[in-house]
C-alpha cells in the first residue's frame, strides 16, 4: 500500500452531491410532496419539516393538526432517515450519483412492517419538526424511533416507533 490518498473534493462539490441526492430521494415520493414535507440536512443528520398549511388541520374547533398528517410525517421522516443512513457510505465514496436519475434508478425505500404513534399533545397550527434515530439496523430489518415537536425541541407533540424491512441490494 502506498498510503497515498487522493486530493479531497472541494466542500462545495460534496455539498452539492449530498443535496442533490436528498432532493432526488424526496422528489421520488409523491406523498412527501403532497404533504409539503421538506428535509434539512446537517452532515449525515436529517430533520423533517412539515410547514403548516390549513389543509393539515383535522379539528378546526381547536384547531389541531390531523392525526393522520402527524403519523405520515413521522413515518416519512423515519423512512427517509433510514434510507439516507443506508446510502450514506456509498454516497460519500462517490459510488452513487443522482444527477438526472430516473425513478427506476433510485434506491428502493425500506418497507414498513408496522408503525406506532403516541400522540402526546395537540399538534398546533404551526410548522412541525421531526428527527429519527435508528435503534437497530441490519441487512434485512431495521427499527427506528421518531420524535416530533413544534416550538420546543424538548416538548414532543408526537413520537413514533417503526419496524422496516430493508430493500435487497441490487447486483449491478
Amino acid at each position: 500500500m502506498s498510503g497515498k490518498r487522493g486530493k479531497p473534493e472541494p466542500v462545495q462539490v460534496v455539498k452539492q452531491r449530498r443535496d442533490g441526492a436528498l432532493r432526488a430521494l424526496v422528489n421520488a415520493v409523491p406523498y412527501i410532496r403532497f404533504l409539503g414535507i421538506e428535509f434539512e440536512r446537517r452532515g449525515d443528520e436529517l430533520t423533517g419539516i412539515m410547514p403548516f398549511k390549513q389543509d393539515l388541520i383535522g379539528n378546526p374547533l381547536l384547531p389541531a393538526l390531523h392525526g393522520g398528517a402527524t403519523a405520515a410525517f413521522l413515518e416519512v421522516t423515519a423512512v427517509m432517515t433510514l434510507n439516507w443512513t443506508y446510502l450514506w457510505d456509498d454516497l460519500e465514496a462517490g459510488k452513487l450519483s443522482f444527477d438526472d436519475a430516473a425513478p427506476a434508478d433510485l434506491p428502493r425505500l425500506p418497507k414498513t412492517v408496522d408503525f406506532t404513534v403516541d400522540y402526546l399533545r395537540t399538534g398546533l397550527p404551526r410548522d412541525a419538526y421531526a428527527r429519527a434515530r435508528i435503534t437497530r439496523a441490519g441487512r434485512r430489518y431495521a427499527s427506528v424511533q421518531v420524535e416530533a415537536w413544534q416550538d420546543n425541541r424538548d416538548r414532543h407533540y408526537a413520537e413514533g416507533l417503526g419496524h422496516f424491512v430493508m430493500p435487497h441490494q441490487r447486483s449491478d
